[in-house]
């Protein structure tokens, strides 16, 4: 009996997902399992052979996407940040303003189309600038590209800059907030929230909504003790996975070719980030006596799931880290569209008829 071609498509994909994401957990690289499916559409994709993701799939994905981040959020991040305002103000205010000029100046430069570079530059918050640049019209295969790169780079050097510091490494943990022995009432309460709240967003019309309201409903649900996050592995899993196959997926050989070209440049302003990052953690260091690893870590451009995998198994002072890398991510994503809106707005004006 000869198989569809549909079939042997997912078949191919579901398979080489699963090597391609092994081998990246293998390297302890955060995010492998976003990272693998998409890298394995993107090569099927380029090829002919690309597996289209139901839309509801992929709403659904970034609903229980939007209600892992709010797990992320800890409960005494006002008093952390209350603590050390001028340091919070100082330390995500100097990010943002690294990654926004460097994002204005790839714009500029006409490297990438309209506002991708600007939405690709934003510090952290991967998955969901990826997500809403394309509200913005953004190309967001390219902003997926600039903003993974980002994070990978960013782990490894953080990993490494951990060993350099002495501070000993161990098995990550997983990057969600899953309540410990949680019960089926919980998950089942927790799949509602995101779930709902994702086509809550997609009917709102609202820029990223899908992503956006059930975080807040997952924050409303956390703050208020009403029940707790669960959010089993395998849910996670297969929704990391829906969200790789869909942007993956929209990869066409003319795109990747272009993201070939473009490469050597978007990395090296990955790298000046990094440094430039590093420069403001010296800077804590000297003027504020904060330990050199914790510093680095809190200023770190790459995803706030990543930096909290490396924290929590390192000695540093986890929640002042957790605390700033939340507290940037909100900074990004709240003011993330009207920043791009405002630095492309000479070239828009440049492109306008007379």
């Amino acid at each position: 009996m000869r198989l569809p071609p549909a079939v042997l498509r997912w078949g191919a994909l579901l398979a080489l997902s699963i090597v391609v994401s092994a081998a990246l957990s293998l390297l302890r690289l955060p995010g492998a399992l976003l990272i693998g499916p998409m890298v394995s559409a993107i090569a099927l994709a380029t090829r002919g052979l690309a597996v289209r993701v139901p839309p509801s799939a992929f709403v659904a994905a970034q609903g229980v996407i939007g209600v892992m981040i709010a797990g992320f959020l800890p409960l005494s991040i006002g008093s952390e940040v209350g603590a050390h305002w001028r340091l919070f103000v100082l330390g995500t205010g100097s990010t943002m303003f690294a990654s926004a000029a460097l994002g204005w100046l790839m714009t500029r430069s006409r490297l990438l189309p309209g506002t991708t570079a600007i939405w690709g530059s934003s510090p952290g918050a991967a998955t969901v600038m990826t997500l809403m640049s394309e509200h913005y019209g953004a190309d967001f295969r390219l902003v997926a590209l600039m903003q993974y790169l980002r994070v990978a780079c960013c782990a490894g050097i953080a990993a490494v800059m951990a060993r350099v510091l002495g501070a000993p490494m161990t098995a990550p943990v997983a990057a969600v907030a899953v309540a410990a022995g949680p019960t089926l009432v919980a998950v089942l309460a927790t799949l509602v929230v995101a779930f709902g709240g994702s086509v809550l967003g997609r009917l709102a019309r609202v820029p990223g909504g899908p992503l956006l309201i059930p975080m807040g409903l997952g924050i409303a649900v956390k703050a208020t003790g009403l029940f707790a996050l669960a959010l089993p592995q395998p849910v996670l899993v297969l929704c990391y996975a829906a969200l790789g196959w869909g942007i993956g997926a929209r990869f066409t050989p003319d795109v990747l070719g272009h993201a070939a070209r473009v490469l050597p440049r978007v990395l090296a302003s990955i790298l000046v980030l990094i440094a430039l990052c590093g420069g403001f953690a010296w800077l804590m260091v000297i003027f504020a006596g904060v330990d050199p690893l914790t510093a680095y870590l809190a200023t770190s451009p790459g995803g706030a799931d990543a930096v909290t995998i490396i924290a929590s198994t390192t000695k540093v002072d986890a929640p002042f880290v957790i605390a700033m890398q939340i507290v940037r991510f909100f900074c990004v994503l709240f003011t993330g569209p009207a920043l791009a809106r405002f630095l492309s707005r000479d070239r828009a004006e440049a492109a306008s008829p007379a």
